[in-house]
């Protein structure tokens, strides 16, 4: 339709079109803001902690003296607590989620349920942590071994939990209602609709959201300080049950402790761990893609 008659019939579309642009151009400055400030702070914190990194730096315990200290038990007790809470929290979250989506049926009780499940996904991080200080460390002592690594995943378990079970079911919701229709008209099983059909279907999603609230996990630090998790450590959990029942620490308790320090070279230290720790987040957030990229392939053969 030519220009001038769309002009005529809307008196109002000039006025409509300065305001999209305007709209488009604080989208674009707030974008490039928002790139430009996060550009800033990677570049100060790789241009302060770069020249710290070294194989002394991964491979040494904490130390009073800032040239000394290294960050090999507070990443080792990362890697415990993500492993440990991926274990927890991914049976759990997915399980919760097939039960809400597949199985219960509509009402009260589920209704419920999904706004408890959407407002304990934002409650702040520390009163999980104040959570797990009651449920963990104090009251489930005798199996826990308290302020140990087991309560410390435990609580983080907690914290993603919500997360996993909101992104698992959005992802069973994005399968296709005619797929599970056409396997009951084959003569399947619900368990063998859900497990042959839905899940496969569903499992790039799931694993997205597993991978993205572990890297949260990873990240929190409040939860931790009110557990109780140690600052000092000079050993790493071993691979037993004993060994999961001993103290430990991680690199956000590592990295807040030395920031916390009056001396300059304790704040290098610091830089470094925050490095470390992007390396970490961003190999996580590559293996999801990966992961992703490949569980679609398989289901669109």
């Amino acid at each position: 339709m030519p220009k001038r008659l769309i002009a005529s019939h809307d008196p109002h579309l000039a006025r409509r079109r300065t305001i999209e642009r305007l709209f488009l151009h604080l989208g674009r400055a707030a974008t490039f803001f928002g790139v430009g400030v996060l550009a800033i702070l990677l570049l100060d914190v790789l241009t302060d902690g770069f020249p710290r990194l070294s194989w002394e730096f991964l491979t040494s315990f904490p130390s009073r003296r800032a040239s000394q200290a290294g960050i090999y038990s507070a990443f080792i007790g990362s890697l415990w607590l993500l492993v440990l809470t991926a274990c927890f929290a991914f049976p759990l979250g997915v399980g919760a989620a097939l039960y809400l989506e597949e199985y219960s049926s509509r009402g009260p009780l589920q209704r419920l349920i999904e706004i408890n499940i959407a407002n304990l996904a934002g409650v702040p991080s520390v009163i999980y942590g104040l959570l797990g200080l009651e449920l963990f460390v104090r009251f489930l002592q005798p199996l826990t071994g308290g302020r140990s690594v087991l309560a410390g995943s435990l609580t983080m378990s907690l914290l993603v939990m919500p997360i996993l079970i909101i992104a698992s079911r959005e992802a069973l919701r994005a399968v296709p209602d005619s797929l599970r229709q056409g396997g009951y008209a084959l003569g399947a099983t619900r368990w063998q609709v859900v497990s042959r059909l839905v899940v496969p279907a569903a499992l790039p999603g799931i694993l997205t959201g597993t991978i993205l609230a572990l890297a949260r996990a990873i990240g929190e630090t409040a939860p931790l300080i009110t557990i109780g998790a140690l600052t000092y450590v000079a050993f790493v959990p071993e691979l037993s049950l004993s060994g999961l029942q001993t103290p430990f620490t991680a690199l956000p308790i590592q990295i807040f402790n030395w920031i916390s320090r009056p001396q300059a070279e304790f704040h290098v230290n610091a830089a470094a761990g925050i490095v470390v720790l992007l390396v970490v987040l961003i190999t996580m957030n590559a293996a999801a893609v990966v992961i992703r990229n490949r569980t679609q392939r398989r289901g669109f053969d």
